[in-house]
């Protein structure tokens, strides 16, 4: 999402259009107001998820400041094209290297923060935080949730290191929320390859669940590839698989032959006597029934 794409009133108004017109258009659906005097095209704007809707409203907020400001936090984020989860993006993070002047409203956080010339990048001619020093903000401002799903989304590029983030929380280590972060960084691994994989490894730890190792390759005794699974307890012979059904694509043809593949495919793992467990985004929210399946998976197999 570029500046070019986005209507202001301003430009609108010395076009020729009045306010009342404006306000009609609104009102019919034909122009979406991203930020105070921006709009989308209404047919654009129906076309945006919430990430394309975010950037939008990055490209007015950046348009409305006068320089020397740098997207930042869960901002920069969403433009380095990180796995957001859950986090709020109703609120724009900017960053200003100032002694005051800092605010947030509903729309928008305006961050008073030190600078420094490897802390910024350019992404499409905007200026934004770099990628370590995004994850290190994120990191101490959001929950330990969504801190983890963006650290590990940048780890799993593998452009960014654990190290590298380390090192901006060492430059910026009297400033809030260093703690959380540091907590939150020592969970980072870049093996996880989703939102749903990387909140299933809090909640294992939260409920005391085993570590499990990550992206492991199930073979047969003859050392054929059977299939990759997200976790995989090997003193217990357990698998664990998220199934995030996004890849089901419900509603399409397809979905009945991706189901056939998955049984096809969890049948080929058991076969090498390894037990699966599976489990669902609603199940993140109550994760000891997920433990309990681990659990009795693991009595399965002790017995054989």
């Amino acid at each position: 999402m570029r500046a070019q794409d986005l209507i202001f009133r301003r430009h609108a108004l010395a076009d020729g259009m009045t306010d009342p017109e404006l306000r009609r258009a609104r009102a019919k659906g034909q122009l979406v107001a991203v930020a105070a005097g921006a709009y989308l095209d209404g047919d654009h704007s129906a076309a945006l998820d919430p990430v394309g809707m975010h950037r939008a409203r990055v490209a007015a907020a950046v348009v409305a400041h006068d320089g020397g400001i740098v997207v930042s936090h869960a901002s920069a984020a969403v433009l380095h094209g990180l796995d957001v989860g859950a986090v709020n993006l109703d609120r724009v993070h900017l960053s200003r290297e100032r002694r005051s002047g800092g605010r947030r409203t509903a729309t928008l956080h305006m961050h008073i923060a030190p600078l420094g010339p490897d802390d910024v990048t350019e992404i499409d001619g905007v200026a934004v935080t770099a990628l370590a020093r995004t994850v290190a903000d994120v990191a101490r401002s959001e929950s330990l949730d969504e801190a983890v799903v963006i650290g590990d989304s940048a780890l799993h590029r593998g452009v960014v290191s654990i190290a590298d983030v380390g090192a901006v929380l060492e430059r910026h280590g009297r400033r809030k929320g260093i703690g959380a972060a540091r907590r939150a960084v020592a969970m980072f691994d870049g093996r996880s390859e989703s939102p749903g994989e990387s909140l299933s490894r809090i909640r294992m730890r939260a409920c005391g669940m085993p570590a499990p190792d990550l992206q492991h390759e199930v073979r047969t005794d003859g050392g054929a590839f059977v299939g990759r699974v997200d976790f995989f307890w090997e003193r217990w012979g357990v698998v664990g698989e998220f199934d995030g059904m996004g890849k089901y694509r419900l509603g399409s043809g397809q979905a009945g032959d991706i189901v056939a593949r998955e049984k096809l495919r969890e049948d080929a793992i058991r076969d090498t006597g390894l037990e699966v467990i599976r489990w669902v985004w609603t199940d993140l929210g109550r994760f000891d029934v997920v433990k309990a399946r681990f659990e009795r998976a693991c009595a399965r197999s002790r017995r054989r």
